[in-house]
């Protein structure tokens, strides 16, 4: 195993660096915590606008490229059909980019913009929640991942070119150096994602857990589910895309679908398509504005600070990883059904998830006569929420099921990714390299845990988090470049490796 890891230059270099930046924080946990809380607010602060332009920016490029004849470009060779149908390629995309988040936020993102409105509206509190939830969830998001997905895309079923990050711009930057730095950033952003989100997955579950039975469950729970989870995202990667990843989002979405149609068939239905399509409706038409925080769309610097900025360096940081993972399974499809597939389905899925969640809660909200913040916490709230149903214990059980079935396929596709990388950009790497990295991961988020716990007075989860705010920074930066490059290639260029 030396001698493989020898051979492997960006793989040790990763690793050495991982290993190094994890001891630090560890070693100096408390100055660490404040210098990257510090970083973190300095990005939003200076960086946050933008951030917005730069995801408008994406998402009016993206429609364009869709709507102009380049989008009829296939990625691969002309007569191929896609590798994936529609449903097992949205599942696929779906798992990886957001998956466990809507399960996080479904009741207290859209409870919070309800009682805190974002701005002034001359329109429902309750649609105005629902609306901006929607814009944080929405076609900036995927557009960030899209974005990606058509460059990577292009360079490796086009060009023919190796799967990396780095790929996309050689043909200018031919410094390998520079290029391995850009490829090493990304390797390092995956990681702490990886882990910040298992993290707090587990700790969403082991909230539930305690929920349900009353009992304290604690560390030793913790760390067992994030070693179930790892060990059945290392049995699905090894497996590989069509035997394992594809097969657990398959499960994830047909669960998941259960779960929202159980809620929406037993609130109220006429309420929740009213909200739906009033909300919709009203997010595609203030969208722009809302993207430059415009005039009366402005929330203020400290609401956008919290919240978009938050959720843009967040969306930038996963765009990379999840962008050529899209990318991976979108061979044989057009550019066009690529960026119109990635914006909207899962947008519109999105978008009436919240809107079951949502509207459902209001009314909760409203019977109750008062509102006490039983919605507030971010790992409780689905629970909550579900003690208001009938077969609630069932319905606890399935979200928890649920939350574990999509951090395993967080977990899987991310791992793939990273072998990827690390195997010269192979489109199939070596099960070694999924071993490594499988193992590595579960060994960084253990400790993170561990950490977490025996040091309770820093929020450990929400410092990983923040530090993926600092990685979005350069990879923001690097957009803007890779996305001209891709421009000139495509339009100066031959389609063709």
């Amino acid at each position: 195993m030396r001698s493989f890891i020898r051979h492997q230059q960006l793989l040790s270099i990763s690793i050495g660096i991982l290993f190094v930046l994890s001891l630090t924080a560890f070693v100096f946990t408390e100055s660490s915590y404040k210098v990257i809380e510090q970083a973190s607010v300095w990005v939003r602060n200076y960086f946050g606008h933008f951030y917005l332009y730069l995801g408008l920016g994406c998402v009016l490029l993206l429609v364009a490229f869709a709507l102009s004849p380049l989008g009829k470009l296939k990625l691969g060779k002309a007569e191929e059909k896609p590798e994936h149908s529609l449903w097992a390629w949205i599942s696929m995309l779906y798992s990886a980019g957001m998956g466990a988040g809507i399960l996080l936020r479904a009741v207290q993102e859209p409870v919070f913009m309800q009682q805190n409105p974002p701005f002034k509206a001359s329109w429902e509190p309750e649609i105005l929640a629902l609306e901006f939830t929607f814009y944080q969830w929405g076609f900036t998001a995927w557009a960030f991942y899209g974005l990606f997905a058509m460059v990577v895309g292009y360079a490796l079923f086009v060009r023919q070119k190796r799967v990396s990050v780095s790929a996309s711009i050689e043909d200018v930057i031919h410094n390998k150096a520079a290029r391995k730095g850009i490829d090493v950033m990304t390797i390092i952003t995956t990681v702490f994602g990886l882990i910040a989100a298992v993290g707090l997955g587990t700790a969403q579950i082991t909230g539930g857990l305690n929920h349900l039975g009353d009992d304290s469950y604690g560390l030793a729970t913790t760390l067992l589910l994030a070693t179930l989870i790892s060990s059945l995202a290392f049995i699905s990667v090894w497996k590989g895309v069509n035997k394992g990843i594809k097969i657990i989002s398959k499960i994830n979405i047909v669960i998941t679908l259960i779960l929202l149609l159980f809620v929406f068939l037993t609130s109220d239905m006429g309420a929740i398509l009213l909200s739906f399509v009033t909300a919709t409706g009203r997010y595609l038409l203030d969208f722009i504005p809302m993207s430059i925080a415009y005039g009366n769309y402005d929330p203020g610097l400290e609401f956008l600070t919290d919240w978009t900025f938050y959720y843009w360096a967040f969306w930038l940081a996963w765009a990379p990883f999840t962008g050529i993972f899209i990318a991976r399974i979108s061979r044989g499809r057009t550019l066009r059904q690529l960026l119109l597939g990635v914006m909207i389905i899962p947008s519109i899925g999105t978008f009436f998830w919240f809107s079951v969640f949502g509207t459902s809660a209001f009314q909760i909200i409203e019977g109750w006569g008062q509102y006490q913040g039983e919605f507030g916490n971010v790992f409780s709230s689905i629970f909550v929420f579900f003690e208001n149903y009938p077969l609630a214990t069932g319905l606890n059980i399935i979200t928890i099921v649920l939350l574990i079935s999509f951090l395993v396929t967080s977990v899987d596709s991310a791992v793939f990714v990273l072998s990827m990388f690390t195997d010269r950009g192979s489109q199939k790497p070596r099960k070694q390299h999924r071993l490594i990295w499988s193992v590595f991961v579960l060994m960084a988020t253990l400790a993170l845990i561990v950490l977490g716990y025996a040091r309770p007075e820093i929020d450990v989860l929400v410092a990983a988090q923040k530090l993926l705010i600092i990685t979005s920074l350069p990879f923001s930066l690097f957009m803007v470049v890779m996305t001209l490059v891709f421009l000139h290639s495509i339009t100066f260029g031959k389609h063709q490796g």
